[in-house]
């Protein structure tokens, strides 16, 4: 059984667009399919001219051959396979799969004919090809072949609930190739069924024992799996080399952890972070062990170093932040979050606008044109005044500014059209903080966390509020919980990230 890779189409990355490769499995090589139609003829003696001309690939003559025949025989479902083939083995592959098709009305279970209509589907990666296969599958539920090629078409369709169905079913077809293991762990992954992915991508790793890559790509998802001890021994023959890659001393890091083996753990990061210095993820990573040990002023201090590195990682500073918390040093705290919310402050924007923000590559004037355009046609929709309000605001107007009018305008109506809609009270807070309308701030603010109480924007902008009417006796406390927020959302970004290493990676190449 063999594979051969074909460029796809494009499907989206988070909701980006990106270029998505398609793994095919040859099915029935034209020669065989042409061999069978040659023995189902072989014993009616006006078609043996025909079947001895397709079993010598003279296509053009076998077609010749065929159309009086046809004329004579339209309901032959025979006939009609033989001139798929025919027209198959010339290349022209959108008029065999007509001859195909046409055969299948005539005799729906007509195997030759199935097996013609299923290659050339499957070779195009079209859908089409999946009921194709599951009528094979009705014919014959043992044929692990069908089952290989429905797990692969279902796979590139996204439905890995029946993909892995079948990519058990047709296992041992697999057990020899890389792409298909790969793309059956993804979708282990997509079902957060870990264990088993780990189960899948040793074997893989079994075919290519030398390769770096897949053996990082293991230690991942037995990490995933709550498996570090698994994960570290993974993970030894990378890390004995003369000179580690940063990737493995990562992962190596994070088991150690996993493992309560603090010190190996630091001392990994560290060793990390002298060979990759300008890997952001290596100082959040050493901040989120010194948070969790009580060590915050050594994390700073490694952080600080990051920042020197970096000074445009809005990541670093959060991280410092949170650390200073712990200090009780609330104006260093404040100062890392605003600095960060001024380097990055779409990473505090509601979803709904991320997903707006990243449709349009962070491009705020389409991004706005969009919303803009669908408001003329829908002027009293909440969630669309909410995003202009929150676009303009995006845009650094100044109070008295047309857009500075309008954008208040738009989160007003909005919570006017749906009071609930917390999102649009945070925007509100920051237009008032901008003109300097600090109370009104305030009580945006606090309403906003009444009904979203993790909403990181509300409590920043609350917190610069309070702090501009000079009410500072909240602030510690109000700080505390911004950090713990950022502490949580850091932990859930190494999580999507470790599940963006495996998905991106296991992609069939």
């Amino acid at each position: 059984m063999k594979y051969k890779k074909v460029v796809g189409d494009t499907l989206p990355r988070m909701e980006a667009i990106r270029t998505m490769r398609r793994t095919y499995i040859v099915f029935v090589p034209l020669y065989v399919l042409l061999w069978m139609l040659v023995q189902i003829t072989s014993a009616q003696t006006a078609e043996d001219r025909i079947a001895t001309v397709l079993q010598n690939k003279e296509y053009a003559a076998a077609l010749e051959l065929l159309r009086p025949k046809l004329k004579q025989y339209p309901g032959n479902s025979q006939l009609w396979a033989m001139q798929g083939a025919a027209y198959a083995g010339e290349g022209n592959k959108q008029e065999a799969l007509k001859s195909f098709r046409t055969a299948l009305k005539i005799s729906p279970d007509y195997i030759p004919a199935l097996q013609g209509a299923i290659q050339i589907e499957y070779d195009a990666g079209s859908k089409e090809a999946i009921s194709l296969l599951q009528h094979m599958l009705r014919l014959r539920p043992a044929d692990q072949t069908s089952h290989g090629m429905l797990a692969v078409l279902e796979y590139q369709q996204g439905n890995c609930p029946d993909a892995v169905i079948q990519f058990e079913k047709a296992r041992a077809l697999f057990d020899h190739q890389l792409d298909g293991l790969h793309a059956y762990a993804a979708c282990l992954v997509k079902l957060k069924q870990f264990d088993k992915a780990a189960e899948i991508f040793q074997r893989s790793l079994a075919l290519s024992p030398e390769d770096e890559r897949e053996r990082r790509l293991l230690a991942a998802l037995q990490l995933m799996a709550h498996q570090p001890q698994n994960a570290l021994a993974t993970l030894q023959p990378l890390l004995q080399a003369s000179n580690p890659a940063t990737e493995a001393l990562e992962l190596s890091a994070t088991a150690y952890e996993a493992c309560k083996d603090t010190p190996q753990a630091v001392a990994a990061l560290r060793q990390a972070i002298l060979l990759g210095p300008q890997n952001v993820n290596l100082y959040v990573d050493f901040a989120n062990i010194s948070s969790a040990h009580d060590s915050s002023q050594v994390g700073i201090d490694v952080v600080s170093d990051g920042i020197a590195q970096l000074p445009k990682a809005a990541q670093l500073y959060v991280a410092r932040g949170v650390l200073y918390v712990q200090l009780a040093e609330y104006d260093k705290a404040e100062a890392d979050f605003e600095t960060a919310h001024e380097l990055d402050p779409h990473q505090t924007l509601s979803s709904a606008a991320q997903s707006m923000l990243a449709a349009q590559q962070n491009d705020l004037d389409r991004a706005l044109e969009t919303v803009q355009k669908k408001l003329q046609q829908r002027p009293k929709d909440a969630a669309l005044l909410y995003l202009q309000a929150d676009f303009l605001s995006q845009k650094g107007i100044d109070p008295g500014t047309p857009e500075f009018q309008l954008a208040m305008r738009s989160a007003k109506q909005a919570l006017a059209l749906q009071p609930t809609l917390s999102g649009a009270r945070t925007v509100l807070a920051k237009l008032y903080l901008r003109a300097g309308n600090y109370p009104e701030a305030v009580e945006q603010c606090r309403k906003a966390l009444d009904h979203d109480p993790k909403d990181q924007t509300a409590l920043y902008h609350l917190i610069q509020g309070l702090r501009k009417t000079g009410d500072n006796s909240d602030i510690p406390d109000l700080l505390k919980r911004l950090a713990l927020l950022r502490k949580q959302a850091a932990h859930e970004e190494s999580e999507r990230n470790q599940y963006k290493l495996v998905e991106e990676d296991t992609q069939p190449k």
